[in-house]
């Protein structure tokens, strides 16, 4: 007896969706329809099919990797008894064969609606802090008027003459009875004849719908925000799509934001720097006091904790960072350039007595 994990190349580990890939993938290659005549490929499909029917069943997975067989085990042991899921991997298989979406009795099955996209600029501030915006956007929605039947109020659709109402016409492919959709009246068993006047028959309708969206504290741009059910309607009987809000947040003229810490340059006079001072720095919450040492030096950076942006869901916020930037005068009164001159002039003392200094302390010891 053959292995059926060799069969299908696949491990023992291999997980469920594994199992059916490879099976569907040796399914399209061998399967009778596409190699009319081919007895040995009739018979590889047979295997693999019996293979995959005992795989796919837990208790039969089990019983086989336990005594190396499955014969015996259960009823219907046919190669196409299918265990569990044996069905919807034939019905994937036939979709791809002849298209359409549908399901055991032929009907297209339900499918949800598109989802939809809003693109939403936004504020630093409100992105920080969270805000309530009201949009208005336009989609598809059933018709009022038909109720999303698709036919005049009063009216009621005929039955598919194609397929009696049942949604499906069935084929012979090979040794296989094949259902699939019917094209007449794509899979509904429903014909309208009298459509709707508002509609035209396509049971929905484009038109404009507004919204009330609450922005969390802390979104950042890029952020997603999924607005369920807020899509387009879904077909036959399927729930609606989504709306997902996408966020841009708009340059601030003062900050730069990375991450949960806002960062920002603030000038301040040669005096306060040299001298050190208390000064007043803006933030997103007002302005705050912040104490520099003297001495500060420009490109210095100070943190005010708790004055950045918080993480969704968090009421912890990240820092400020305040880069210093000496701020030179353009404009001197004629007592600054006498003061100036002066400071200059001491300064350089300082520096050539430093510098005789070092000259001193690098000779000292020298002979001459």
């Amino acid at each position: 007896m053959k292995d059926y994990y060799e069969l299908l190349g696949i491990s023992r580990e291999a997980t469920p969706e594994e199992l059916k890939k490879a099976y569907r993938q040796l399914a399209m290659k061998y399967h009778p329809d596409r190699n009319s005549g081919d007895k040995a490929s009739e018979e590889k499909f047979k295997e693999i099919s019996h293979a995959y029917s005992v795989l796919s069943d837990p208790e039969k997975m089990a019983h086989y990797d336990r005594y190396g067989t499955a014969d015996g085990f259960g009823s219907g042991q046919g190669p196409f008894s299918g265990g569990a899921g044996f069905g919807d991997i034939f019905e994937d298989f036939f979709g791809d064969i002849f298209g359409g979406n549908f399901g055991a009795h032929g009907r297209q099955r339900p499918a949800k609606g598109n989802d939809l996209r809003y693109d939403l600029d936004i504020t630093l501030e409100e992105a920080v802090f969270g805000t309530e915006k009201v949009i208005t956007f336009s989609k598809l929605q059933k018709c009022s008027e038909c109720s999303g039947t698709g036919s005049e109020p009063g009216k009621q659709a005929e039955v598919c003459s194609a397929c009696k109402g049942s949604g499906h016409i069935r084929y012979q492919q090979g040794f296989f009875s094949v259902s699939k959709s019917c094209g007449k009246c794509h899979g509904t068993g429903k014909i309208i004849t009298n459509p709707c006047k508002k509609c035209r028959g396509q049971g929905a309708v484009q038109e404009q719908k507004t919204v009330n969206l609450k922005i969390p504290a802390g979104v950042d741009a890029g952020s997603r925000l999924k607005i369920m059910g807020e899509g387009e309607p879904g077909l036959n009987g399927g729930p609606s799509g989504d709306l997902y809000v996408i966020l841009d947040v708009r340059e601030h003229e003062i900050f730069k934001r990375e991450g949960t810490d806002l960062f920002c340059d603030f000038p301040v006079s040669f005096t306060n720097a040299a001298l050190g001072a208390e000064i007043e720095v803006p933030t997103l919450d007002g302005s705050a006091k912040l104490k520099i040492p003297s001495g500060t030096q420009s490109g210095k950076i100070f943190t005010l904790k708790g004055k950045g942006a918080p993480r969704v869901g968090s009421h912890q916020r990240g820092s400020q960072l305040i880069r210093i930037f000496i701020e030179v005068p353009k404009k001197l009164s004629q007592k600054q350039k006498e003061l100036l001159e002066e400071f200059a002039a001491h300064s350089a003392d300082d520096d050539n007595k430093s510098f005789k200094d070092k000259l001193k302390d690098l000779f000292t010891g020298v002979e001459s």
